[in-house]
């Protein structure tokens, strides 16, 4: 199996969840049998978010460099890097780094794609919805998407910024209206394209209609690595 390296920190506790899906997603009879990881958790990567709103801000782009080279010196054959807003960087990094990365949106959109549907609602950080990542990949197959308004996706920050990455309790209140307020506007499926919001379904029982682009990257971390896959993760459209 292909050892696989890990960009971490860009929240902690999403890296944290992104490592235990992985094992949970492999089927496997004795702990040998897992793939061989390396974490390099680094937290002092400065926010994504905030360099692309304002490029004036500390850029993330060569700290997340550092920290790829490092996983490959360590022998990674595979990068995985948790957080969707980073993938902004992503060509800039697979054009520097001696491995594949692999790329959450375009592996998302793809399953998307081939479940056969349609209409999109998409939940991120103001600086992925900002650079347009999700909306240009969806374009590419010919599909439609749908965003929150001003309030809704004020709520989402919140929620991301405020209340996860704090480590405080999620207003899931907050959450559904402005979900439902995308299944409102025709969205067949809601993307949950932040790497935070994939705590909110691992902490609450969310209905019919998310996909979680964590859930994406671990079940491709697995197949690309070489590792059986549970059934239980073959379909991860609720």
């Amino acid at each position: 199996m292909k050892k696989l390296g890990i960009i971490g920190g860009l929240g902690p506790m999403a890296t944290a969840y992104f490592f235990e899906l992985v094992i949970q997603m492999t089927d496997v009879q004795v702990d040998q049998e897992h793939i061989e990881i390396w974490i390099h958790n680094c937290p002092s990567i400065p926010d994504r978010t905030s360099y692309i709103l304002d490029s004036t801000k500390e850029d993330p782009f060569y700290p997340m460099l550092c920290s790829g080279k490092k996983l490959c010196k360590m022998g990674a054959e595979l990068i995985a890097i948790p957080c969707i807003t980073a993938h902004y960087f992503y060509k800039e990094l697979t054009k520097n780094l001696s491995v594949p990365v692999i790329h959450m949106i375009e592996e998302t959109v793809c399953y998307l794609k081939e479940s056969g549907k349609s209409r999109i609602g998409i939940l991120a950080t103001d600086g992925t919805v900002a650079s347009g990542l999700f909306q240009q990949e969806l374009a590419k197959n010919q599909m439609e998407w749908i965003l929150p308004k001003e309030k809704g996706q004020q709520d989402i920050m919140d929620l991301i910024y405020q209340e996860i990455k704090t480590g405080q309790s999620v207003d899931i209140n907050k959450f559904y209206k402005v979900t439902e307020e995308l299944k409102e506007q025709g969205a067949e499926i809601i993307i949950l394209g932040c790497t935070e919001l994939s705590l909110i379904k691992r902490n609450y029982p969310l209905e019919k209609g998310y996909i979680d682009t964590m859930e994406v990257l671990a079940k491709r971390s697995v197949e690309l690595c070489g590792a059986t896959l549970k059934e239980a993760y073959q379909c991860l459209i609720q």
